[in-house]
């Protein structure tokens, strides 16, 4: 059975989280990636950026409908979401972009379980991590690479 470490792409490209957001746009073209994992000053795994967090960057910020009923304001959305859009759309380091909760895996992940992943996260790259340090990352190529084989 083939596992995560067997199929893992070890030439990872990787961004900082201190890494300027006018940078990013550039890095994703020279290594021509759909998603770089995001590492703090230890090189420890901290976050995903995807090229999708740049360009949200990018659209008009919704403002929350609200209904005012006498001296009260009621939000109809969350205020909570409104929050976190005013966060990426103001944002000017990667860090502040980046999703933090990360989908990771083992280098003895069946390859099965690293693609039931993917499809149950919506993700389309999965880091291979041991003890918090990156090794590799599945890519969906990588999976698809399998099944040709």
């Amino acid at each position: 059975m083939l596992t995560a470490g067997d199929i893992m792409t070890t030439e990872i490209h990787t961004v900082h989280q201190d890494t300027e957001i006018k940078d990013l746009a550039g890095m994703f073209v020279e290594h021509n990636v759909n998603a770089m994992p995001v590492l703090d000053d230890d090189d420890m795994l901290v976050g995903m950026v995807t090229q999708t967090d740049l360009v949200e960057q990018g659209k008009p910020l919704h403002i929350p409908t609200v209904i005012s009923l006498f001296d009260w304001v009621l939000y109809l959305e969350s205020p909570k979401i409104f929050s976190e859009q005013v966060r990426k759309v103001t944002a000017r380091k990667v860090g502040d972009i980046c999703a933090k909760d990360i989908v990771t895996c083992a280098p003895k992940t069946p390859v099965a379980m690293v693609a039931s992943l993917m499809v149950d996260n919506k993700v389309h790259l999965v880091p291979v991590v041991i003890d918090g340090r990156m090794v590799g990352v599945v890519a969906r190529l990588d999976i698809i690479r399998t099944m040709g084989e």
